[in-house]
């Protein structure tokens, strides 16, 4: 399995949350994810409510770490294991972690009608494919998982598949949560 980590300080201060999310993007479109696919607008959504997280309820520094984990690459290429509740998927998953230096565990909470707080583990939950925390160090980690498709299969007749009036791929049902969303083509 193909493994590429790469890694941000992050300091504690809310100017960070949109440094994060642009260290994201440019890190999501260096690995071949567009900025329009739903993997891209869901994992930087998940970058800044994690990244908001540790900046507000810790006041430590912290470090944000994304993982593009995906199949096996070119020959030659260096393979690596997953992480801690890494799970094979056919086209990979990215991981994005958080690790802080406050050992308070993340408390998920239930935000009422016009609250400004408490949404963020909700959406995480919501969102991910899969997710949770650790103690790290002195701190804690907190990682969440998105599935990314395989490229879609040939077309039976290897056809370039015009002719289909809508697909709907892993990508799509997983950035929403499970349920399928169409694409006319």
């Amino acid at each position: 399995m193909q493994v590429l980590q790469v890694q941000l300080e992050i300091r504690p201060d809310p100017a960070e949350v949109g440094r994060a999310r642009r260290w994201a993007r440019s890190r999501l479109a260096g690995s071949g994810v567009a900025d329009d696919e739903p993997l891209s607008e869901t994992l930087i959504l998940l970058v800044s409510e994690l990244v908001t997280n540790a900046v507000v309820h810790t006041g430590c520094p912290a470090v944000l770490r994304l993982s593009f984990q995906g199949p096996p690459g070119p020959p030659g290429a260096p393979a690596a294991p997953g992480g801690p509740g890494a799970q094979e998927t056919p086209g990979g998953f990215v991981r994005l972690e958080v690790a802080d230096l406050s050992p308070c565990a993340p408390e998920p909470r239930h935000a009422d009608g016009d609250d400004t707080n408490g949404r963020g583990l909700e959406l995480v939950d919501g969102l991910a494919d899969r997710w949770g925390w650790s103690p790290e160090g002195l701190g804690k980690r907190i990682w969440c998982e998105l599935d990314r498709c395989p490229a879609p299969p040939v077309p039976y007749g290897g056809g370039d598949g015009a002719g289909a009036a809508a697909t709907t791929t892993a990508a799509t049902a997983s950035a929403y949560g499970g349920m399928a969303a169409y694409e006319a083509v």
